[in-house]
């Protein structure tokens, strides 16, 4: 997971950058925003940033820095195999008091993987059949980090630890916890995630940094925008037969729109793929509102592990040229192409 793959956030993604570049990383930091703004993207896309060995930097643009995404670690950590990152997550009893998330790991790996950490902890109880209600992080849990965090790191550098919806700790676990994060080991750190504020333990809130995501990024700000799903089924449609005339027809409709409105609907458009992506990889409920529904439930099975990251590059790449007041034809044209080819690798 790179910074580039996040949606939005880009001030605080730019000044967590700028925090490891000056070697100041806190060894607590809470991350307090919902799944779909990317709360758990960025604790993923951080830990990355924080080992990569070849640390890219932009002197233009919307982001300051990025993993390389390509030096050994960035690649496990992309892949969720590096041995020094741990998670903690709620996990349902299933009928052991001695349950712990380790008894889950690899489904909930799998769950991070196929929703690119977009998904809530409903969507991940539902591939477990579990009850949310019932799942919460246990003293198991926390005494398992604990004697984790007691090893010398496989690779001799960053102990990572991610702490997904944090607030689900019971009284025991947080407890258990308060001694690693008054006594932190060198070269650790813990990322606690969660969706609401004030309901930790008092006592674990005065000893981690917050990090507070902006409610409701981009993505969501046009969700139910009638005018930009039509244009946007419209467009779509043009892709699978690639007629030229009606293709350059629909792209002057789209880019007649003033940059700011155009910029909003490639964001919209972004929003959509990756809303489908969620229905097609995780049974994620998706509205499309196109006003079609034949298209509404057959386009999310378009999008798939195969082609959800050139989707999303197309539409980044597009939304940075119209940002660097790029001519908005030739743009519009060059992402017509790349998600038409996109399309048939599902």
């Amino acid at each position: 997971m790179q910074f580039k793959d996040i949606v939005g956030q880009r001030d605080i993604i730019n000044r967590l950058t700028a925090v490891i570049d000056s070697g100041r990383v806190s060894h607590a930091q809470r991350i307090i925003g919902d799944e779909r703004d990317g709360s758990l993207q960025l604790a993923w896309a951080y830990l990355q940033y924080l080992c990569c060995e070849h640390k890219q930097h932009f002197e233009n643009g919307e982001l300051r820095a990025d993993s390389c995404g390509e030096c050994p670690s960035c690649k496990k950590i992309s892949q969720l195999v590096h041995p020094d990152l741990h998670f903690i997550f709620p996990n349902p009893p299933n009928g052991s008091s001695n349950v712990s998330a380790e008894d889950y790991m690899k489904e909930f790996l799998d769950f991070m993987l196929n929703t690119h950490a977009l998904g809530t902890l409903n969507d991940f109880n539902d591939t477990l059949s579990g009850d949310v209600k019932t799942s919460m992080i246990r003293e198991t849990d926390a005494a398992h980090l604990v004697k984790v965090l007691s090893m010398k790191p496989y690779e001799g550098g960053w102990r990572m630890v991610v702490i997904w919806n944090a607030d689900r700790m019971n009284a025991a676990a947080a407890n258990e916890l308060l001694k690693t994060l008054e006594e932190p080991l060198p070269m650790t750190i813990i990322l606690l995630v969660d969706n609401y504020d004030k309901k930790l333990l008092p006592t674990i809130e005065s000893r981690v940094q917050t990090i507070k995501l902006k409610a409701g990024s981009e993505k969501s700000k046009v969700e139910d925008n009638p005018e930009f799903a039509g244009m946007l089924v419209g467009w779509l449609r043009m892709l699978f037969k690639l007629k030229m005339k009606e293709l350059s027809a629909q792209v002057d409709k789209m880019a007649a729109l003033n940059r700011e409105q155009l910029k909003l609907f490639l964001q919209y458009g972004l929003g959509t793929m990756r809303a489908c992506f969620l229905a097609t990889a995780a049974g994620v409920e998706c509205h499309l509102g196109s006003g079609d529904e034949k298209f509404d439930s057959q386009f999310p099975k378009m999008i798939t592990t195969n082609n959800i990251e050139l989707i999303e590059s197309a539409f980044d790449d597009a939304i940075f040229a119209i940002e660097r007041n790029a001519y908005a034809k030739i743009a519009l044209m060059e992402l017509s192409f790349r998600i038409s080819k996109a399309l048939k690798k599902r």
